[in-house]
């Protein structure tokens, strides 16, 4: 008991981590533990830009946390340039990766600016930063000044190629790291040139794994009481993620080839031309195949040694993937998929993005996500990927505008009284973005 209320043992942990571990005062828990998302009363500094940082705290800031957006008065992030296509003035590159934050628009550079960020980290969880190794450290930033005042902050540090080593200090961008890791190698079409991605894979896998490492921190720190520094970059995010592509070279030394959409290990598993677009069939296993090659009425495939194991038909592709290709351009993309329907075998069309978000299991998935922006009006992105049953990633906060939120930041995080926020505002150490 606590002043004779009864405190839940959830709640109660709740409050360890919160005020115990912190060295702060014990805050309340007075919604039921299904309401409550995971991150609630989790303050998170993100001074990263562009990709594969803002996802990860946009991750973060949809569990519940508080992100306080750190941007470059004026111009801001990176990505609010980036465009066409705008949503007014609005770039919607940066609208896409940056709901539920808070942004703040100060001059680091400014002695009177870097103050700031230390007393906000010293105020916060977690802090997040996508520079090129020692830049901060240069403004008394880097992981080791800040633990000395906040020995509580998980800090992560988002790189091209790690902290140290041969490539340091080279500026991440997810093409060339793409291409040094060795996706761009296997990517592309068979005996064709290598391709890059539709999108920036390498850095939303790195912004994946920076959001989970930064979990694993504040779970860390709830047990031991300390921060940590977490070193993610580019490199090691995509090298992690050949797997099999890198195991069966590391243990076989077999060199990984471009494929198209086919599988190197797997036959039938790619896409085939039909009479109006793509289907893409993958058989994982014999029974499958037969089942494909009734659904295709092609029963002489299954009696044919050479296509009796998975094994015989990656052996003898080529044949087999011709006849297939034959098969299915003879009908609609339409046509197959309701001849596939409920068949059990992976399948389905290859959608431009407009049939993406036409299908119904999108929509009933929860993935477009509808928000009011100050300034250019009702606005819609990809929704979370993930759901919960205890709690809902519901009400999100549309994108900041720059500055947005700086003098709230200030009042309400670090408690500046009036006249010291007048002072940064007149000296453009801060800006307020004022929304009419």
């Amino acid at each position: 008991m606590a002043g004779g209320v009864i405190i839940g043992r959830s709640c109660w942990r709740r409050l360890i981590f919160h005020g115990h571990l912190r060295g702060r005062g014990l805050q309340s828990c007075s919604q039921p533990d299904g309401m409550v998302r995971p991150l609630e009363g989790v303050k998170i500094l993100d001074l990263t830009r562009v990709l594969a940082g803002p996802f990860a705290t946009m991750i973060l800031g949809d569990l519940g946390a508080e992100v306080i957006k750190v941007e470059k008065p004026g111009s801001g992030d990176d990505t609010r340039s980036w465009g066409p296509p705008f949503v007014g003035t609005e770039s919607v590159y940066f609208l896409s990766v940056n709901r539920n934050k808070k942004s703040i628009a100060v001059n680091i550079k400014d002695p009177k600016g870097t103050r700031i960020i230390r007393e906000l980290a010293a105020a916060c969880d977690v802090f997040v930063e996508n520079y090129i190794p020692g830049k901060l450290a240069e403004m008394g930033l880097g992981y080791e000044d800040v633990s000395k005042i906040a020995p509580h902050i998980v800090y992560c540090s988002i790189t091209g190629y790690g902290q140290t080593g041969p490539m340091f200090q080279r500026a991440g961008y997810d093409s060339v790291a793409a291409a040094v890791s060795g996706l761009l190698h296997i990517t592309g079409p068979q005996g064709g040139d290598p391709v890059r991605p539709g999108v920036a894979m390498t850095d939303l896998a790195t912004g994946l794994y920076a959001h989970g490492a930064i979990m694993s921190g504040l779970l860390r720190r709830y047990k031991t009481g300390k921060g940590l520094h977490i070193d993610c970059n580019l490199l090691s995010s995509q090298v992690a993620c050949l797997t099999y592509i890198a195991a069966n070279y590391l243990n076989g030394k077999v060199e990984a080839q471009r494929w198209g959409t086919a599988h190197g290990s797997i036959v039938p598993y790619q896409a085939f031309k039909t009479k109006d677009g793509y289907f893409v069939l993958g058989a994982g296993n014999d029974q499958q195949f037969v089942t494909a090659c009734k659904i295709l009425n092609l029963p002489e495939l299954c009696k044919d040694p050479k296509y009796k194991t998975n094994t015989l038909r990656v052996k003898h592709r080529e044949a087999l993937v011709e006849i297939l290709s034959t098969r299915f351009s003879e009908k609609m993309t339409t046509e197959w998929l309701q001849l596939f329907e409920g068949s059990g075998i992976p399948y389905g069309p290859i959608n431009s993005i407009k049939q993406v978000f036409s299908e119904p299991q999108v929509a009933h998935n929860g993935l477009i996500l509808e928000m009011d922006h100050p300034t250019v009006g009702k606005i819609s992105v990809p929704g979370p990927a993930v759901q919960y049953d205890e709690f809902k990633l519901s009400n999100p906060k549309p994108p900041p505008l720059v500055g947005q939120h700086s003098v709230a930041i200030l009042k309400d995080t670090l408690g500046y009284s009036d006249d010291h926020i007048n002072e940064l505002l007149t000296a453009r150490t801060v800006v307020q973005h004022e929304v009419c």
